[in-house]
C-alpha cells in the first residue's frame, strides 16, 4: 500500500496506529560511541506527541532500555514505550520488565579477549549485559577489520549458544530468536494496531520490516516501511532503503516526518 494511503488510514484511525522507531542512526546520528548519541532536537516531542494521539508508539533498540530511557531523557509517565536489547527488554511508564542474560553471554565475554587480540586498537567491545557488541568503526580499516574478525565470532556465538549479528561496522553475540520483528509483532498484538509504521536504519531492522510486510500481506494492519538513510554516511546497508516505501535523509528528516504526522493528527 503507498505511503499516502497509509497515512490517510492513520489519520482516519488514530487509535488503531502503531509508529515504533529504531533509535540509532534513526532518532540519532551515528556516532563513533554510542554512549555519545543524542536524539535529534524535537526527536523525543515527536514521539510523546503522537502517543497521546495513536494507540501505541515505541522506540526499539538494539541498546538497553534503561540506556535509551536515560539518553532520550523519557520521563516515568511518558507515553512512549521502549523495547529494548531487541525485545527482550520492556520499559513502559517507569516500569522495566527484564529477564536474566543467556548464559552463554558470560561465556562469551570471557573468551573474546582471545578473539581480539592483535586486532587494530580501534576495534571496541561494548558490553550490554543481554548482549556483546564488537564495533570496528574505530578502527584504520573499520570494513576489513569486521570481515576479518567474523568468523571467529560467528563460531564463538555459535559455541555458547548465541548468534553474531552484523550491523553499521558491528557484530553482535545476543541471543538466538531475539529480533526487532518478533517485538513488533509483540506491539501489533499488544495494542490492536490496524495501521503500523516502522523508521529504521540498519540491517537489525530488517526483521522489522518483513513483519510489516507479512503483517500487511495477511490484511491484518496497513503497513509502511521507512527508511532512514543519511547520505553522509558510508556504511549504510543498500538492502534497508531497497526494502522501504519510504526513505528519508537521516534523523533530521525522519524526526520532521514524525513531526509532521503529529501536526496533521493534532
Amino acid at each position: 500500500m503507498p505511503g499516502d494511503e497509509v497515512l490517510a488510514a492513520l489519520l482516519q484511525d488514530p487509535s488503531g496506529g502503531l509508529v515504533a522507531v529504531d533509535f540509532d542512526g534513526t532518532l540519532s546520528p551515528i556516532v563513533a560511541r554510542p554512549e555519545d548519541a543524542r536524539p535529534v532536537a524535537g526527536a523525543v516531542e515527536a514521539l510523546e506527541s503522537l502517543s497521546r494521539r495513536l494507540g501505541g508508539v515505541a522506540i526499539v533498540s538494539g541498546r538497553p532500555a534503561e540506556e535509551v530511557v536515560r539518553v532520550a531523557r523519557l520521563s516515568a509517565d511518558s507515553g512512549v514505550q521502549v523495547f529494548g536489547h531487541y525485545g527482550l527488554q520492556r520499559w513502559r511508564r517507569g516500569a522495566l520488565a527484564s529477564p536474566e542474560p543467556e548464559p552463554g553471554v558470560a561465556v562469551a565475554r570471557a573468551r573474546l579477549a582471545d578473539i581480539l587480540e592483535g586486532a587494530d586498537s580501534g576495534v571496541r567491545v561494548e558490553d550490554k549485559h543481554h548482549s556483546l557488541a564488537v564495533h570496528t568503526r574505530g578502527a584504520s580499516h573499520p570494513g576489513q577489520e569486521l570481515e576479518a574478525l567474523e568468523p571467529a565470532l560467528e563460531s564463538l556465538a555459535d559455541a555458547v549458544g548465541l548468534e553474531a549479528v552484523p550491523g553499521r561496522y558491528v557484530i553482535e553475540l545476543r541471543p538466538r530468536g531475539t529480533d526487532k520483528g518478533a517485538a513488533l509483532r509483540t506491539l501489533v498484538e499488544q495494542t490492536a494496531a490496524r495501521v503500523v509504521i516502522y523508521l529504521g536504519d540498519d540491517l537489525g531492522d530488517l526483521p522489522a520490516f518483513a513483519a510489516v510486510e507479512a503483517l500487511a500481506a495477511s490484511g491484518t494492519v496497513a503497513g509502511l516501511k521507512v527508511a532512514v538513510v543519511d547520505p553522509s554516511d558510508d556504511d549504510l546497508p543498500e538492502a534497508v532503503g531497497a526494502r522501504a516505501d519510504v526513505v528519508l535523509d537521516g534523523p533530521v528528516a525522519a524526526v520532521a516526518w514524525l513531526s509532521g504526522i503529529a501536526e496533521m493528527l493534532s
